[in-house]
């Protein structure tokens, strides 16, 4: 018992912290949350989180909410899941709720505006970093039917503007379909 409630404890202060430190959406904090269980704490497998990241994405809500939510599950069920959520939207509860109390001061405020605009170009990096993780992370697997799927996935999104709903159906019928194939093949 004691060795989950430390668990829950060290879960609860780093996805906190990543939250609280994390600027530019949920797709920034996967990123982070990659280094910090993938390759910090080691809870957590590459080739895991990928498909944790995969899940998260896939699910409705904020991919942060989500991320947390199937990280904090996968390391103490239930518990960790709550723990993560809450740990997760504590931060960014607080900060809006402030804001908010003084959005007139802020929303003229010159520097605050500037503030934002420098961190629009590291929150571009900071994606263009996940975007490089993921597909590294199938480029290695070497499977051909993978890299086309992301390639084509791309494509149709980024080029011929196919709503991003119709993609992920269509590429989790095509697992699907390789799943079911590749179980004939096995028996």
């Amino acid at each position: 018992m004691k060795k989950k409630s430390e668990i829950l404890k060290k879960l609860f202060f780093s996805t906190l912290y990543l939250s609280a430190f994390t600027f530019g959406g949920g797709y920034v904090i996967v990123s982070l949350m990659k280094k910090k269980f993938v390759d910090e704490l080691h809870w957590i497998g590459e080739e895991e989180m990928l498909d944790l990241v995969a899940i998260a994405q896939s699910s409705p809500g904020a991919i942060a909410v989500n991320g947390a939510i199937v990280v904090g599950y996968k390391l103490a069920g239930l518990a960790g899941a709550l723990t993560a959520i809450t740990a997760t939207i504590l931060p960014p509860f607080i900060v809006i709720s402030v804001i908010s109390a003084f959005y007139a001061a802020f929303r003229d405020n010159a520097v605050i505006g500037q503030l934002l605009q420098g961190m629009q170009a590291g929150v571009g990096a900071l994606i263009c970093t996940v975007v490089y993780d993921m597909g590294s992370g199938i480029v290695k697997k070497n499977d051909t039917l993978a890299i086309s799927i992301m390639i084509l996935a791309f494509t149709a999104v980024c080029i011929f503007r196919v709503n991003v709903i119709a993609v992920i159906l269509v590429c989790a019928g095509i697992g699907v379909i390789r799943g079911i194939c590749n179980k004939r093949r096995a028996a």
